[in-house]
């Protein structure tokens, strides 16, 4: 797995990992890393930057595997843990308006999947079917996913 402009154009590596998260992600361009490096990259990120911050957000409340993975998974995409309407929503019993309220954070009209997905982790404990990584080529000289070089790994534990 190498860097490559997102949907967006916004230089990427690995599982979505930018400059935004504080890692050199043009180091990667040209310079192709293993599976494993990418998911040790992520997983090292997601324990230093993104987990605190949802604890922080979550203070006492108690939340369930599920819950904390789902709320992981938005704060990853979106940094928005700490000021998020539907994390308040959630700690006040307020769960429909939370579940509504953490569906407006679409934008792009492409993350309506996840949304969903996360909501349905988040609010009724439901896992998704398929824990899948799709690993795609680069093409270049853009720098974009290349669909035509396409692998799909399975890494559910």
């Amino acid at each position: 797995m190498e860097a490559y402009r997102d949907q967006v154009g916004v230089w990427t590596w690995g599982i979505g990992i930018t400059q935004a998260a504080g890692v050199d992600v043009l180091a990667y361009k040209d310079r192709p890393v293993s599976v494993q490096t990418c998911l040790d990259a992520f997983a090292a990120l997601v324990k230093r930057r993104y987990w605190p911050d949802v604890l922080e957000a979550f203070g006492s409340f108690g939340l369930t595997e599920a819950q904390s993975a789902a709320a992981l998974s938005f704060h990853y995409n979106t940094g928005a843990i700490g000021t998020a309407t539907w994390v308040q929503l959630v700690k006040d019993g307020d769960l429909k308006a939370a579940e509504a309220s953490m569906m407006t954070w679409c934008k792009p009209q492409s993350l309506v999947p996840r949304r969903a997905s996360e909501c349905a982790l988040f609010f009724q404990q439901k896992w998704p079917q398929a824990m899948t990584l799709r690993c795609l080529g680069v093409k270049k000289p853009g720098y974009s996913p290349d669909p035509n070089q396409i692998r799909v790994l399975d890494v559910a534990l």
